[in-house]
């Protein structure tokens, strides 16, 4: 895990690097997201409905490729019932981009999660557990996205968590994030990318 961590520091310090000679582009974005908690070997908290909001740097390297690292408020977890547990994360992805030229995105990469809170309400009790959380998450992120000539674009992504959610070994909970929403890029608006 320190390893990851390392890397992804690394990664994340060359991409800032590169940010300063290359042709790098500032965005803001919003939007919904659908989460829920796989448990292993138990029951899986089901979809519940939040949002994500932040910044974004789209670093173009070349007419085809670009790295794009983000950091973005999200609020995840899952309902059980009338049970809820709801985990807000400071995320941090950085995605590696494939463009077409014609405003389509292909993306993938890894997500850093830092836990801001983890409450779990039920009816109209609620309870702090952030002490139960993880401190951090690692996912893995998969998307697509299109930008139009007005420097305005759409996302759709799928965060699959890789590590455990639970600061206990057992249950096994992962995050499963499935996000929509809008971007602006700072950008000339004669040219997509």
């Amino acid at each position: 895990m320190k390893t990851f961590l390392s890397v992804i520091l690394l990664l994340s310090l060359t991409v800032l690097a590169k940010a300063q000679s290359a042709d790098t582009h500032f965005g803001l974005k919003a939007g919904l997201n659908i989460s829920s908690l796989d448990v292993k070997d138990g029951v899986d908290f089901d979809s519940k409905a939040g949002f994500h909001i932040g910044g974004l740097a789209h670093v173009h390297l070349s007419p085809h490729f670009g790295i794009q690292p983000e950091i973005v408020y999200s609020e995840q977890g899952g309902k059980d019932g009338e049970d809820k547990w709801k985990i807000n994360y400071l995320n941090v992805p950085v995605l590696f981009q494939y463009m077409t030229g014609s405003g389509f995105r292909l993306e993938t990469g890894p997500q850093l999660g830092f836990a801001l809170s983890s409450k779990i309400k039920s009816g109209d009790i609620e309870q702090n557990i952030k002490d139960d959380v993880n401190t951090v998450d690692v996912s893995w992120a998969l998307g697509a996205s299109y930008i139009f000539p007005e420097a305005i674009g759409i996302d759709a992504r799928y965060n699959i968590g890789i590590t455990n959610v639970n600061d206990a070994e057992h249950p096994e909970v992962r995050n499963r994030v499935f996000q929509v929403g809008l971007f602006y890029q700072f950008m000339n608006t004669t040219r997509r990318k």
